[in-house]
């Protein structure tokens, strides 16, 4: 008894502990619209729209730069969503005018589920490339437009940068990774539970099933019925239940893409104090393509 109420304290203590790494940051994680009207003038917030550029012309937050999301996840082989050479991103981070020293906030539109996740990838490849402090905006563009907030039609031309990447190289795994993994990292599917069970596939995916040995933490968990992250405390609850409390595990999350995985991947990490977590950029698709990966 005496044992059990010790490791219920030390895992009351850790728990408390887990949002202590964002007071780290320059910036939060996740920020509303209100915090960022308030800092349109902040000389070192750098502003990214990821919607097309035809979307960007009609209308964007004042002085957000238009970098399409198809610059930061290419088609590779059949491969979607994939990360491009270190080479090509740095020439999209100084570009866009970054640097390691700007607080980045990423903003995408949110009507389509899979919208909502261009804001994600493109933040862990940002943290990927050696940028400290992304967030992205709460209901993105969507959220802007439907509050009211003030919007631009002035094409901003950023004033590029010698930026030089520091590569996180741990934060995207390969197959090889993964199948090196089974049973000892905790892998997590982020599919709806119909996938995860099987039951469905997209169309572009070979086949039905799971990683062996993976848990189910689905993507759609994430959102309020408005679209806007839910509090922290139902994140940190919602994955507890999922891969535990422990801020040093081995977390290797995957989709069929790779992109939506990025969801939980940015929230674990950069919110909830998970120090360990990886990305398999191919994802279901690539691992449901080899007859020697395992499945159930």
């Amino acid at each position: 008894m005496k044992k059990a109420r010790m490791l219920k304290a030390v895992l009351m203590v850790v728990a408390l502990l887990l949002p202590l790494t964002a007071l780290a940051r320059g910036i939060d994680p996740v920020v509303s619209t209100d915090w960022l009207q308030k800092n349109l003038k902040n000389q070192k917030l750098v502003i990214v729209d990821l919607r097309k550029v035809e979307e960007y012309k009609v209308s964007h937050i004042p002085g957000a730069v238009n970098v399409f999301y198809g610059s930061w996840a290419i088609k590779a082989g059949d491969l979607l969503n994939e990360l491009p050479a270190v080479d090509d991103l740095t020439d999209v981070i100084s570009d866009a005018g970054i640097d390691k020293d700007n607080l980045v906030v990423l903003v995408g539109k949110t009507e389509k589920i899979p919208d909502q996740f261009d804001m994600t990838r493109v933040a862990w490849t940002l943290k990927y490339m050696g940028i400290p402090d992304v967030a992205i905006l709460g209901g993105g563009h969507t959220q802007w437009a439907k509050e009211g907030k003030p919007l631009s039609q002035e094409a901003v031309k950023a004033k590029p940068k010698s930026f030089k990447a520091s590569v996180n190289k741990g934060l995207f795994v390969d197959k090889a990774y993964v199948l090196g993994k089974l049973g000892k990292a905790q892998i997590v599917d982020t599919r709806g539970s119909t996938f995860f069970e099987g039951k469905e596939k997209l169309e572009f995916v070979p086949k039905t099933g799971r990683i062996k040995g993976a848990v189910n933490l689905p993507v759609g968990q994430l959102f309020t019925p408005d679209g806007l992250y839910k509090a922290r405390e139902e994140l940190a609850a919602l994955a507890e239940k999922a891969v535990g409390n422990d801020p040093g595990k081995e977390i290797i999350v995957y989709c069929d893409t790779g992109k939506t995985c990025t969801g939980w991947a940015f929230i674990l990490t950069e919110m909830l104090g998970y120090r360990d977590v990886k990305v398999y950029d191919g994802s279901f698709m690539e691992w449901a393509a080899d007859a020697g990966a395992p499945v159930e």
